[in-house]
């Protein structure tokens, strides 16, 4: 007897490590409000944070496509803790392909929250 897999709606998808590309992860990088989540993100390190712990300027369907994005690249990893969506950076991960990126991409993020614009 085969037992068909039931996919619920507070099932997540993420990619498996080998699936991550580097041009996804770019394109999510690229967007100053998945920035600022990401930034956020590493700020905390380690933690599980809440979709409500982000002060976003957009609408919540907008935020809900930006952490989609996040997620769909294999930027964050979310789950499923009650009724809240704690979503968490793969730091690891992604430090593990793309060694030297994350830190390189909030440096400059960093950079440019503080006003600089790298200029010499």
């Amino acid at each position: 007897m085969t037992i068909a897999a039931t996919t619920s709606s507070r099932t997540l998808v993420h990619p498996a490590a080998k699936d991550i590309r580097l041009e996804a992860v770019l394109h999510a990088l690229a967007d100053p409000m998945r920035m600022r989540v990401v930034r956020d993100l590493a700020r905390e390190e380690g933690a599980e944070l809440s979709c409500s712990y982000f002060d976003l300027p957009v609408t919540k369907s907008t935020s809900t496509h930006h952490f989609r994005v996040l997620r769909e690249s294999g930027v964050i990893r979310q789950i499923y803790r009650g009724t809240a969506k704690l979503s968490v950076l793969r730091r690891d991960t992604l430090d593990s392909l793309f060694p030297g990126l994350l830190d390189s991409v909030l440096a400059a993020a960093a950079r440019d929250a503080d006003g600089h614009e790298g200029r010499d």
